[in-house]
């Protein structure tokens, strides 16, 4: 028996493992060799792998792929449509497996609706991407980074609020530094 719920029009191919509590919605396809951790919530028509690690905790919204080269660490959330990439210079009668990029989520970050990852890039811890940004190079811990390309327009806090110039979260009232 199964200690996750599955979507009955979702699959899960075997050699994959879903960790204790996680919920997989309609339309969904885990693919072989893939981890996910547990309390996560994959969305509906997501496509996680193979080869893909999905930390606990983390949320993946509807119609995202996961593609292998992708990391996802713990608590992160990926917005409905956002994109992963995993070839620099993809063409359709050239098979470039051997040259996937590895992209990094670090824990904690955020991704919006309808972002674009480029591959080879590192999102750092409690980072925040603005929905439709396209993020072409490494984002710092904490930033939030918004446009096309995407750059950056703040600093946040590890609960998401926005830091003004004495970058102390006003929600919790720590104080953070650059």
């Amino acid at each position: 028996m199964n200690n996750y719920f599955l979507h009955p029009t979702s699959i899960v191919d075997e050699g994959s493992e879903i960790g204790e509590k996680t919920k997989i919605w309609h339309f969904s396809h885990v693919l072989k060799n893939v981890t996910i951790g547990s309390n996560c919530s994959i969305g509906q028509n997501v496509v996680i792998g193979p080869n893909v690690e999905i930390g606990s905790g983390s949320k993946i919204q509807n119609n995202v792929s996961v593609y292998d080269g992708v990391e996802i660490q713990e608590d992160v959330f990926l917005g409905p449509s956002c994109v992963f990439t995993n070839v620099q210079n993809p063409r359709a009668f050239i098979e470039r497996k051997d040259e996937f990029k590895k992209t990094i989520v670090r824990r904690g970050a955020s991704i919006g609706a309808n972002a674009t990852i480029l591959c080879g890039i590192t999102i750092g811890k409690y980072v925040m991407v603005g929905a439709g940004a396209v993020v072409t190079k490494d984002v710092k811990d904490f930033s939030v980074v918004i446009g096309n390309p995407a750059r950056h327009y703040k600093w946040v806090s590890k609960y998401g609020a926005i830091l003004d110039d004495s970058l102390t979260c006003h929600l919790t009232g720590t104080e953070y530094t650059i």
